[in-house]
């Protein structure tokens, strides 16, 4: 890959990175949980999309770890919101699953921050 595509590359993860902290920052800053504006908010939506649409073009550079960390991240966290709307469906269930949603937007944010910090950097993320 040439450096003209791979700063391309590079712009397009942060356009990505941008997406997924406007989802956030909607569930931090509205009555939505993080994890629910950043499962069901359009940003996200895009974003992931994109993330599969360019992933081949980030295949064996250091951006092929930031596609694969920011889909596992969308993955995830829609496992652990499905995990805890079945426990809203039961009574003693229902502060366990506002605690792992609470948990699980914690742990988004964290990963969107951790991610970007580590794409202006240049480096890789772990697999």
């Amino acid at each position: 890959m040439n450096d003209r595509s791979l700063e391309g590359l590079v712009a397009w993860t942060h356009v990505i990175y941008g997406l997924h902290a406007f989802s956030v920052f909607v569930g931090v800053t509205t009555t939505a949980f993080i994890v629910t504006a950043f499962l069901m908010g359009w940003p996200s939506i895009i974003a992931v999309i994109l993330n599969y649409v360019k992933r081949s073009d980030a295949a064996g550079t250091f951006l092929e770890s930031h596609f694969s960390w920011q889909i596992r991240t969308f993955w995830f966290a829609a496992l652990w919101c499905a995990i805890g709307a079945v426990l809203w469906v039961t009574l003693l269930g229902i502060p366990l699953a506002i605690g792992l949603w609470i948990a699980t937007g914690l742990w988004v944010a964290y990963r969107v921050i951790r991610g970007w910090v580590a794409l202006v950097k240049a480096k890789p993320l772990p697999a």
